[in-house]
């Protein structure tokens, strides 16, 4: 598992690099030096235990919610069932299914706050089979407040999601952009950690307070959680900058990091607006490709 130590070397300024790998990173792409062939999925022959990923960093805009998207599709056309959250009262993961979060009466706020409702009473399909959704809105905020007076108020999600964990093969929970008591459920709650990183430096630096985050939930609320990868998003292959970044994250975490990175592209922002994932709205993308092979590389995990 990534350690502090790790994410502190991670944060250390590009132009503080050494000189040859800068000239090396400007020279080369090392995102693509580090392609590997992956090896197809096996396919199943029943369904569950779910394993819980929680998609998580507390700097907001670095593609937590698109990628909980386009993996949970991905993975579903490889045969698997999701359950994806939506643990941000922001509801972006709603809208981005096309899903009228702010309309509907029964959240995952209701799940979380009441006893006798269960994420079957509020988990709602998506257009694509195989792909479940449970929604979130603006009364989400609250709870953040009243599960301070709860009683095991960390494990509050962990007992919500275990009425349905046999139903799924993986559960996705998109994390709001903070590291308050939701996120620390999230994290309570998971097996392993998804860290979506901006190939920028600013992005860059939130990862040791991250990691210091995921360190402390391992050690007193949850031993099992590990950090599944780091992966790379809106990575821009012409730019010294995005390289130098992306090289500066593989020296300090190495295979923790994702050989997929997922690059700019303007098919993304349709997508959110179509209210659909970028494997069934734009199927033969770039983007498309890499989620597909991120779901390769979660299921060799």
């Amino acid at each position: 598992m990534a350690t502090r130590a790790d994410a502190a070397s991670a944060v250390a300024r590009p132009h503080d690099t050494d000189p040859e790998m800068g000239a090396a990173a400007s020279r080369l792409d090392p995102a693509k030096a580090r392609q590997r062939p992956l090896p197809d999925p096996k396919p199943l022959t029943q369904h569950g235990p779910a394993q819980i990923i929680a998609m998580c960093n507390q700097k907001g805009g670095v593609g937590k919610t698109t990628s909980t998207i386009n993996l949970g599709a991905a993975l579903v056309e490889f045969g698997r069932k999701v359950l994806l959250i939506d643990l941000d009262p922001q509801g972006a993961l709603s809208v981005g299914l096309g899903v009228p979060a702010q309309n509907m009466d029964r959240t995952i706020y209701n799940a979380l706050m009441e006893r006798k409702t269960t994420l079957r009473d509020v988990r709602v399909p998506t257009d694509i089979p195989g792909l479940d959704l449970v929604p979130s809105n603006i009364d989400l905020s609250a709870a953040e407040v009243q599960l301070v007076s709860e009683v095991a108020r960390e494990q509050t999600l962990l007992r919500v999601l275990a009425d349905v964990r046999d139903e799924y093969d993986f559960i996705l929970i998109d994390c709001q952009p903070s590291l308050g008591l939701l996120t620390v459920n999230a994290l309570t709650a998971a097996q392993g950690v998804i860290i979506p990183l901006e190939c920028e430096f600013f992005s860059l630096r939130g990862v040791a307070l991250l990691v210091d985050t995921i360190d402390k939930v391992k050690e007193r609320l949850n031993p099992s959680l590990e950090i599944s990868g780091i992966l790379a998003t809106m990575y821009d292959s012409r730019t010294v900058h995005c390289r130098e970044v992306f090289s500066r994250v593989v020296e300090a975490f190495d295979d923790t990091v994702f050989q997929t990175v997922i690059t700019r592209t303007v098919r993304f922002p349709e997508t959110t607006v179509a209210g659909q994932p970028i494997t069934t709205w734009a199927p033969t993308s770039s983007g498309a490709s890499a989620y597909r092979d991120l779901a390769k590389e979660v299921l060799a995990l």
